[in-house]
């Protein structure tokens, strides 16, 4: 059983006569009378009979057509679907972030793509995620492109650096260290601190960034996001560092630039290697590489 045997079959049943669907379907009326009764053998059955001049679906043809017919409108469906997704003109981009970009920056960077006439019927699916999800869902097909960490050891990944990102240290308005400017990372070893999941991209950051300064601090506790962190801090529960985002003016603590910090913290394009896009995921990459925002 083929695909055009269905095909064949749907017509002959709407039609009822074997020259008017032969000429529907501009194939030979003996090649689709042949058609026809090679899927009778497969399935073992009469699926039409003789009425007069024209042939009508016996009660087992019936059966099938109700099948064939739900069938097709889905794999039509399906097709429909995948040129939507795949045309030049339309498609749908699966993205997930990290949470720094998800107030600011990637609002505005999908805004903008869509502003422009030929991008304006492409439609955008959006996941926040930690930086270990983004890179699976990448290399599982979940994420088209995501917005995350530098991963070691991902072949099959492409990271392209689209953001330097600044880390400040952030207190309580009423805590002591509130009315510096800067301080130097060493003194946060001084007191309780609120740090990232270790897990996530920035939490592997910081973590190396303290060990390379020789700080050890007094962590309490691990949140996965800047708002969870500055919701505690503003409580008085402790101090961080962590990225400075627009966020942060939500809360009250204060933010204190950090001199000595010789690494930078980096926000990485992330997409797979050698494998095909549509038109509008290749086209929304080549936005984002040209794209001038920061967080």
């Amino acid at each position: 059983m083929n695909l055009n045997q269905l095909y064949y079959f749907k017509t002959v049943a709407k039609l009822e006569h074997f020259r008017n669907a032969a000429k529907e379907l501009h194939i030979s009326q003996p090649s689709l009378s042949y058609s026809i009764s090679a899927l009778e053998d497969e399935l073992g059955t009469k699926l039409f009979e003789k009425q007069g001049r024209c042939i009508k679906l016996t009660k087992y043809g019936k059966i099938f057509l109700n099948y064939v017919e739900k069938s097709l409108d889905t794999l039509e469906l399906g097709e429909e679907k995948l040129k939507k997704f795949t045309s030049n003109t339309k498609g749908n981009i699966d993205i997930a972030y990290v949470a720094p970009l998800s107030s600011y920056y990637i609002p505005k960077a999908v805004r903008n793509f869509l502003e422009k006439d030929e991008n304006k019927d492409v439609t955008f699916t959006f996941k926040q995620e930690l930086t270990t999800e983004v890179v699976e869902g990448l290399k599982s097909s979940k994420y088209d492109i995501g917005f995350c960490s530098f991963v070691k050891e991902e072949p099959s990944i492409i990271f392209e650096p689209i953001l330097k990102q600044e880390l400040v240290l952030i207190v309580p308005n009423n805590h002591k260290l509130s009315k510096l400017k800067s301080i130097n990372i060493e003194e946060v070893q001084n007191y309780p601190l609120v740090t990232y999941n270790k897990n996530s991209g920035l939490g592997k950051f910081t973590s190396k960034l303290f060990k390379d300064c020789n700080v050890n601090p007094k962590i309490i506790f691990e949140c996965e996001d800047e708002n969870a962190i500055a919701g505690l801090v503003a409580e008085n529960f402790g101090i961080a560092v962590v990225a400075k985002i627009p966020q942060l003016n939500n809360f009250n603590v204060k933010q204190i630039s950090i001199n000595n910090i010789k690494q930078n913290r980096y926000i990485y394009l992330a997409y797979l290697k050698d494998r095909y896009f549509p038109h509008a995921i290749n086209t929304f990459i080549k936005h984002v590489k040209n794209l001038e925002l920061s967080i």
